[in-house]
């Protein structure tokens, strides 16, 4: 089928499920620290450590410090992943996976930095598909750098199926590209060493242009976009030229430090899946005159325990990420039971999928999927 894909919830017709193979550690560094930063800050209160500077020239391993993620938790998210598909395919839903990542290849390397790489885990951050167009957009994070070069096969059959296909300008990373104003004035708490002058580099350029594609929450011809820092208000007003006359841009401003999809999500046109009424009182007022879902407060009792050196990367409230197939059904982690009530109570068909490991590897079922086909259009959702 034709790339064709315009909001969050008319019916799925083609998906991208991610892989977690040969995930083997978090790197911590700047990029990683100021991409988490409100879950390192809120959800890890025995880690007072600050990473930085973290910049490591061209082979050199000083400041650079991975931290192994269990074996046996990646295995059991590669069941769940293999679970997810089954389920979307159960739905009558087209899954394509990206490429695996292969063992041996340990770290990506750039004239200003090396770092770790990762799988192709969570899609929806570097794509923003919009429409009949493929985005890449400029990672956050260093150990992402090439992460859509595993979906380039993909990306080339709908290339040649008609779509258009763009990437955004591609930062350099190095420590003066990111803007710290969030980090040292969010009232989130956090790290207690405090984020010194980057270091200089002579591939410095100044702030740079970083912003996922998971800031966006796509209405029709509508975008919702997430602007936290000075990188994300450079891709945003990219977008916004790049976009002109096709699509119209809403700015919200930090309503978390990055991504708007475990914040809000919208489920059907006029109803929205928010995390507190709070978040609904930030978005622009067009969304504030559709009807929301309160998620309710997670149990603790739903998530695993683990030892005290795993790292969460992602709060409480994850599996409110969840995947609409359609406008009345949508996929809710079997481990949440309190939110799958809330949203039968409001006559969805609930389609409970396990999902165990969420909190170590930074998403849920709509970060870990990138939608490519659905039926919907570019209507107006908010006139």
């Amino acid at each position: 089928m034709r790339l064709n894909s315009y909001d969050e919830w008319s019916p799925l017709r083609e998906v991208v499920v991610g892989s977690a193979e040969n995930y083997v550690s978090h790197e911590r560094e700047l990029s990683f620290d100021l991409f988490f930063h409100d879950n390192l800050a809120q959800d890890n209160p025995s880690r007072s450590e600050w990473f930085y500077p973290r910049l490591s020239a061209r082979r050199e391993d000083a400041g650079r410090r991975r931290l192994p993620v269990a074996r046996r938790y990646v295995d059991e998210l590669n069941e769940d992943l293999e679970g997810l598909a089954d389920a979307l395919r159960g739905l009558g839903v087209t899954v394509h996976r990206p490429l695996p990542l292969a063992a041996e290849t340990a770290e990506v390397t750039t004239p200003a930095w090396s770092a770790s790489v990762v799988p192709p885990l969570n899609l929806r951050d570097n794509t923003l598909v919009l429409g009949d167009e493929i985005i890449e957009t400029p990672p956050m994070i260093r150990s992402r750098y090439f992460e859509t070069q595993f979906l380039k096969p993909l990306f080339q059959e709908y290339f040649r199926r008609g779509a258009r296909w763009t990437t955004m300008p591609r930062p350099l990373m190095t420590d003066a590209s990111f803007d710290l104003s969030y980090v040292r004035t969010a009232t989130a708490g956090g790290p207690t060493e405090p984020i010194g002058d980057p270091r200089s580099s002579p591939y410095d350029v100044g702030l740079e242009m970083m912003f996922d594609a998971a800031q966006c929450l796509r209405l029709g011809r509508d975008i919702v976009a997430n602007v936290s820092t000075e990188n994300h208000e450079l891709g945003v007003t990219w977008l916004e030229r790049h976009l002109a006359g096709r699509f119209r841009v809403h700015r919200v401003h930090r309503l978390s430090d990055s991504h708007i999809d475990s914040m809000v999500l919208a489920l059907r046109p006029g109803l929205l899946l928010v995390r507190s009424e709070a978040v609904a009182d930030a978005l622009p007022p067009a969304l504030r005159r559709w009807d929301r879902i309160v998620a309710p407060t997670p149990e603790r009792n739903s998530f695993p325990s683990y030892d005290d050196d795993a790292l969460i990367l992602t709060s409480p409230f994850i599996d409110l990420n969840v995947l609409s197939v359609d406008p009345d059904t949508v996929l809710v982690n079997e481990a949440s039971p309190e939110l799958a009530r809330v949203l039968e109570a409001a006559k969805f068909t609930v389609v409970p999928v396990r999902h165990r490991h969420r909190r170590l590897f930074g998403g849920g079922f709509h970060c870990f999927t990138l939608d490519t086909v659905r039926e919907g259009g570019p209507e107006d959702y908010l006139s």
